[in-house]
Protein backbone atom coordinates (compact mmCIF):
# COMPACT_ATOMS: atom_id res chain seq x y z
CA UNK A 1 0.00 0.00 0.00
CA UNK A 2 1.65 3.45 -0.98
CA UNK A 3 2.29 5.69 2.07
CA UNK A 4 -0.33 8.33 2.44
CA UNK A 5 2.32 10.99 3.44
CA UNK A 6 4.99 9.80 1.04
CA UNK A 7 5.21 12.01 -2.45
CA UNK A 8 2.69 10.96 -5.27
CA UNK A 9 4.04 8.05 -7.75
CA UNK A 10 5.91 8.86 -10.91
CA UNK A 11 7.43 12.22 -9.37
CA UNK A 12 10.95 11.09 -10.25
CA UNK A 13 12.68 12.77 -7.93
CA UNK A 14 15.81 12.03 -6.05
CA UNK A 15 16.90 12.91 -2.29
CA UNK A 16 14.35 14.52 0.16
CA UNK A 17 10.78 15.76 -0.42
CA UNK A 18 9.95 18.91 0.65
CA UNK A 19 6.33 18.97 2.30
CA UNK A 20 4.62 22.05 2.02
CA UNK A 21 2.19 21.55 5.19
CA UNK A 22 -0.91 23.85 6.53
CA UNK A 23 -1.44 24.04 10.02
CA UNK A 24 -3.75 25.30 12.06
CA UNK A 25 -4.97 29.00 12.66
CA UNK A 26 -5.41 28.41 16.30
CA UNK A 27 -7.13 25.25 17.27
CA UNK A 28 -4.37 22.67 17.36
CA UNK A 29 -6.74 19.71 16.41
CA UNK A 30 -7.33 21.00 12.82
CA UNK A 31 -3.99 19.50 11.59
CA UNK A 32 -4.71 16.57 9.50
CA UNK A 33 -3.67 12.95 10.38
CA UNK A 34 -2.11 12.85 7.00
CA UNK A 35 -0.02 16.19 8.13
CA UNK A 36 1.25 14.73 11.36
CA UNK A 37 2.33 11.34 9.84
CA UNK A 38 4.22 13.54 7.29
CA UNK A 39 5.57 15.79 9.63
CA UNK A 40 6.73 12.60 11.69
CA UNK A 41 9.03 11.60 8.95
CA UNK A 42 10.45 14.64 8.79
CA UNK A 43 13.66 15.10 9.64
CA UNK A 44 13.30 18.94 9.46
CA UNK A 45 10.75 21.50 9.61
CA UNK A 46 11.17 25.23 8.22
CA UNK A 47 8.94 27.30 10.27
CA UNK A 48 8.70 30.88 10.62
CA UNK A 49 9.10 31.11 14.77
CA UNK A 50 10.52 27.92 15.92
CA UNK A 51 8.51 28.97 19.74
CA UNK A 52 5.30 28.36 17.85
CA UNK A 53 6.02 25.68 15.92
CA UNK A 54 7.59 23.79 18.90
CA UNK A 55 3.83 23.71 20.59
CA UNK A 56 2.67 21.98 17.38
CA UNK A 57 5.52 19.53 17.95
CA UNK A 58 5.49 18.67 21.56
CA UNK A 59 1.19 18.33 21.11
CA UNK A 60 1.59 15.76 18.63
CA UNK A 61 5.40 14.13 19.73
CA UNK A 62 7.06 15.41 16.63
CA UNK A 63 11.18 14.68 17.10
CA UNK A 64 12.42 16.86 13.71
CA UNK A 65 14.49 19.96 13.96
CA UNK A 66 12.93 23.11 13.88
CA UNK A 67 14.93 25.94 11.91
CA UNK A 68 13.56 28.95 11.75
CA UNK A 69 12.73 30.18 8.02
CA UNK A 70 11.19 33.82 7.88
CA UNK A 71 10.78 36.73 5.80
CA UNK A 72 14.03 38.16 7.23
CA UNK A 73 15.90 35.15 6.63
CA UNK A 74 14.81 32.69 3.79
CA UNK A 75 17.49 33.23 1.24
CA UNK A 76 20.18 32.60 3.70
CA UNK A 77 18.22 29.45 4.54
CA UNK A 78 17.52 28.01 1.50
CA UNK A 79 20.96 26.18 0.77
CA UNK A 80 20.93 24.85 4.15
CA UNK A 81 17.19 23.03 3.11
CA UNK A 82 18.31 22.13 -0.12
CA UNK A 83 21.32 20.40 1.48
CA UNK A 84 19.39 18.22 3.55
CA UNK A 85 17.11 17.25 0.78
CA UNK A 86 20.91 16.37 -0.78
CA UNK A 87 20.68 13.99 1.95
CA UNK A 88 17.59 12.48 1.35
CA UNK A 89 16.06 13.87 4.22
CA UNK A 90 12.18 14.91 3.85
CA UNK A 91 11.58 18.85 5.17
CA UNK A 92 8.56 19.82 5.72
CA UNK A 93 7.82 23.85 5.15
CA UNK A 94 5.27 25.55 7.39
CA UNK A 95 4.32 28.77 8.81
CA UNK A 96 2.87 30.05 11.90
CA UNK A 97 -0.64 29.43 11.36
CA UNK A 98 -2.64 28.26 7.78
CA UNK A 99 -0.68 27.44 4.29
CA UNK A 100 2.41 28.87 3.76
CA UNK A 101 3.21 30.66 0.79
CA UNK A 102 -0.35 32.47 0.41
CA UNK A 103 0.82 35.56 2.83
CA UNK A 104 3.67 33.83 4.36
CA UNK A 105 7.03 32.80 3.57
CA UNK A 106 7.94 29.70 1.66
CA UNK A 107 7.61 30.98 -2.29
CA UNK A 108 11.50 30.81 -2.76
CA UNK A 109 11.89 27.95 -0.67
CA UNK A 110 9.53 26.17 -3.33
CA UNK A 111 10.94 27.29 -6.25
CA UNK A 112 14.44 26.25 -5.28
CA UNK A 113 13.83 23.04 -4.28
CA UNK A 114 12.09 22.44 -7.61
CA UNK A 115 14.28 23.78 -10.18
CA UNK A 116 17.17 21.55 -7.97
CA UNK A 117 15.20 18.90 -8.72
CA UNK A 118 13.55 17.29 -5.67
CA UNK A 119 9.75 16.58 -5.34
CA UNK A 120 7.51 19.36 -3.59
CA UNK A 121 4.57 17.90 -2.22
CA UNK A 122 1.21 20.27 -0.84
CA UNK A 123 -0.78 18.96 2.48
CA UNK A 124 -3.93 21.05 2.57
CA UNK A 125 -5.58 21.87 5.28
CA UNK A 126 -6.21 25.31 7.35
CA UNK A 127 -6.37 28.70 5.76
CA UNK A 128 -7.32 32.12 7.14
CA UNK A 129 -8.64 32.91 3.46
CA UNK A 130 -11.04 29.95 3.25
CA UNK A 131 -12.25 29.99 7.01
CA UNK A 132 -13.09 33.73 6.51
CA UNK A 133 -14.83 33.12 3.41
CA UNK A 134 -17.15 29.65 4.23
CA UNK A 135 -18.45 31.97 6.93
CA UNK A 136 -19.14 35.54 5.85
CA UNK A 137 -22.30 34.48 3.27
CA UNK A 138 -20.91 36.09 0.58
CA UNK A 139 -21.96 34.75 -3.01
CA UNK A 140 -19.35 32.46 -3.81
CA UNK A 141 -16.97 33.27 -6.96
CA UNK A 142 -14.19 35.50 -7.39
CA UNK A 143 -12.62 37.90 -4.96
CA UNK A 144 -9.52 39.74 -4.87
CA UNK A 145 -6.50 38.69 -2.12
CA UNK A 146 -5.12 41.59 -0.57
CA UNK A 147 -3.54 40.09 2.54
CA UNK A 148 -1.64 42.80 4.61
CA UNK A 149 -1.98 46.27 3.68
CA UNK A 150 1.42 48.88 3.95
CA UNK A 151 1.58 49.83 7.68
CA UNK A 152 2.85 53.28 6.41
CA UNK A 153 -0.39 55.34 6.60
CA UNK A 154 0.24 57.10 3.11
CA UNK A 155 0.92 54.17 1.50
CA UNK A 156 -1.92 52.27 3.21
CA UNK A 157 -4.01 55.21 1.45
CA UNK A 158 -2.65 54.84 -1.89
CA UNK A 159 -3.15 50.82 -1.72
CA UNK A 160 -6.82 51.19 -1.36
CA UNK A 161 -7.35 53.91 -3.65
CA UNK A 162 -6.30 51.34 -6.44
CA UNK A 163 -8.43 49.15 -4.99
CA UNK A 164 -11.68 51.15 -4.85
CA UNK A 165 -12.99 50.43 -8.44
CA UNK A 166 -12.77 46.48 -7.78
CA UNK A 167 -15.94 44.73 -8.42
CA UNK A 168 -14.76 41.44 -6.36
CA UNK A 169 -14.90 41.32 -2.81
CA UNK A 170 -11.41 42.30 -1.41
CA UNK A 171 -9.75 40.28 1.50
CA UNK A 172 -7.45 41.18 3.79
CA UNK A 173 -5.56 40.27 6.89
CA UNK A 174 -4.40 42.85 9.64
CA UNK A 175 -2.40 42.96 12.86
CA UNK A 176 -4.37 43.91 16.07
CA UNK A 177 -2.10 47.10 16.72
CA UNK A 178 -3.53 48.36 13.29
CA UNK A 179 -6.76 47.06 12.69
CA UNK A 180 -8.60 50.77 13.54
CA UNK A 181 -6.16 52.86 11.34
CA UNK A 182 -7.10 50.64 8.59
CA UNK A 183 -10.66 50.05 8.58
CA UNK A 184 -10.97 54.11 9.07
CA UNK A 185 -8.64 54.28 5.97
CA UNK A 186 -10.88 51.56 4.05
CA UNK A 187 -14.12 53.46 5.33
CA UNK A 188 -13.27 56.51 3.87
CA UNK A 189 -11.37 55.72 0.74
CA UNK A 190 -13.90 53.27 -0.16
CA UNK A 191 -17.34 54.06 1.75
CA UNK A 192 -19.60 52.74 3.81
CA UNK A 193 -19.63 48.79 2.17
CA UNK A 194 -20.81 45.78 3.66
CA UNK A 195 -18.05 43.95 5.31
CA UNK A 196 -17.06 40.71 7.26
CA UNK A 197 -14.28 40.16 9.77
CA UNK A 198 -12.73 37.65 11.81
CA UNK A 199 -10.77 37.67 14.49
CA UNK A 200 -8.85 35.19 16.64
CA UNK A 201 -10.44 32.34 14.02
CA UNK A 202 -11.09 28.77 15.73
CA UNK A 203 -9.64 29.87 18.94
CA UNK A 204 -11.79 30.17 22.50
CA UNK A 205 -12.06 33.47 21.80
CA UNK A 206 -13.18 33.85 18.27
CA UNK A 207 -15.53 36.41 16.87
CA UNK A 208 -17.03 36.98 13.80
CA UNK A 209 -18.55 40.83 12.79
CA UNK A 210 -20.93 41.30 9.94
CA UNK A 211 -22.74 44.89 8.90
CA UNK A 212 -21.74 48.01 7.30
CA UNK A 213 -18.05 48.78 7.10
CA UNK A 214 -18.43 51.52 9.55
CA UNK A 215 -20.85 49.66 12.34
CA UNK A 216 -17.59 46.80 11.75
CA UNK A 217 -15.39 49.84 13.06
CA UNK A 218 -17.73 50.88 15.59
CA UNK A 219 -17.39 47.61 17.22
CA UNK A 220 -13.81 48.05 18.22
CA UNK A 221 -14.14 51.52 20.14
CA UNK A 222 -12.63 51.66 23.39
CA UNK A 223 -11.65 47.97 23.31
CA UNK A 224 -8.39 46.86 22.73
CA UNK A 225 -8.25 44.63 19.80
CA UNK A 226 -6.19 40.79 19.86
CA UNK A 227 -5.52 38.58 17.67
CA UNK A 228 -4.90 38.21 14.47
CA UNK A 229 -7.34 39.38 12.17
CA UNK A 230 -8.95 39.03 8.44
CA UNK A 231 -11.84 40.73 6.97
CA UNK A 232 -13.69 41.03 3.45
CA UNK A 233 -15.13 44.23 2.18
CA UNK A 234 -17.37 44.35 -0.92
CA UNK A 235 -16.40 45.23 -4.22
CA UNK A 236 -17.26 48.26 -6.26
CA UNK A 237 -20.99 48.59 -6.88
CA UNK A 238 -22.92 49.67 -9.98
CA UNK A 239 -23.17 53.62 -8.47
CA UNK A 240 -19.22 53.92 -7.84
CA UNK A 241 -18.73 52.84 -11.06
CA UNK A 242 -21.11 55.37 -12.43
CA UNK A 243 -19.27 58.17 -10.21
CA UNK A 244 -16.10 57.58 -11.41
CA UNK A 245 -16.72 57.33 -15.26
CA UNK A 246 -18.98 61.12 -14.62
CA UNK A 247 -15.69 61.74 -12.89
CA UNK A 248 -13.37 61.03 -15.20
CA UNK A 249 -15.78 62.57 -18.03
CA UNK A 250 -14.82 65.69 -15.59
CA UNK A 251 -11.03 65.55 -15.27
CA UNK A 252 -12.11 65.04 -11.79
CA UNK A 253 -10.39 62.75 -9.10
CA UNK A 254 -13.28 60.51 -7.40
CA UNK A 255 -13.18 60.87 -3.49
CA UNK A 256 -16.24 61.14 -1.47
CA UNK A 257 -17.13 64.23 -0.28
CA UNK A 258 -15.77 66.19 3.06
CA UNK A 259 -19.47 65.81 4.21
CA UNK A 260 -19.83 62.02 3.47
CA UNK A 261 -16.09 61.63 4.53
CA UNK A 262 -17.46 63.20 8.01
CA UNK A 263 -20.59 61.22 8.82
CA UNK A 264 -19.01 57.75 7.96
CA UNK A 265 -16.20 58.54 10.66
CA UNK A 266 -19.23 59.63 13.29
CA UNK A 267 -21.16 56.48 12.16
CA UNK A 268 -17.70 54.68 13.04
CA UNK A 269 -18.02 56.47 16.56
CA UNK A 270 -15.70 59.12 16.36
CA UNK A 271 -16.68 62.59 18.09
CA UNK A 272 -18.30 65.00 15.83
CA UNK A 273 -15.28 67.63 16.15
CA UNK A 274 -12.66 65.15 16.09
CA UNK A 275 -14.20 63.87 12.79
CA UNK A 276 -14.31 67.28 11.40
CA UNK A 277 -11.08 67.91 12.33
CA UNK A 278 -9.54 65.21 10.89
CA UNK A 279 -11.19 65.69 7.38
CA UNK A 280 -10.59 69.21 7.35
CA UNK A 281 -6.90 68.12 7.98
CA UNK A 282 -6.21 65.59 5.26
CA UNK A 283 -8.42 67.69 2.94
CA UNK A 284 -6.69 71.26 3.58
CA UNK A 285 -9.74 72.93 4.52
CA UNK A 286 -10.52 74.21 7.18
CA UNK A 287 -13.25 73.34 10.13
CA UNK A 288 -15.37 75.90 8.91
CA UNK A 289 -15.83 74.41 5.43
CA UNK A 290 -16.13 71.65 6.53
CA UNK A 291 -19.42 72.92 9.01
CA UNK A 292 -20.94 74.65 5.91
CA UNK A 293 -20.82 72.03 3.89
CA UNK A 294 -22.68 69.95 6.46
CA UNK A 295 -24.91 72.38 7.05
CA UNK A 296 -26.05 73.00 3.54
CA UNK A 297 -26.44 68.84 3.18
CA UNK A 298 -28.85 68.82 5.87
CA UNK A 299 -30.78 71.39 4.45
CA UNK A 300 -31.03 69.80 1.15
CA UNK A 301 -27.96 71.31 -0.24
CA UNK A 302 -29.36 75.41 -0.31
CA UNK A 303 -27.25 78.06 1.13
CA UNK A 304 -28.55 79.48 5.25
Amino acid sequence: MADPAGPPAGTGATGGTLYVVATPIGNLDDLSSRAVACLRRCRVIACEDTRVTRALVTRFGLEARLVSCHKFNEAGRVEAILDSLRQGQDVGLVSDGGTPGISDPGALMVRRARAAGYAVVPLPGPSAVSTLLSASGFQGGPFTFVGFLPHRRGERQRALQSLRLEVRPLLFFESPRRLRDTLEDALGILGDREAFLGREMTKIHEEYLAGPLSSVLAAFAGRAVKGEVAFLIAGADEATLRSEEVSRAHGERPQPSPAVAVRALIAAGWDRKEAMRRIARERGLSRREIYKELLQEASGGEEE
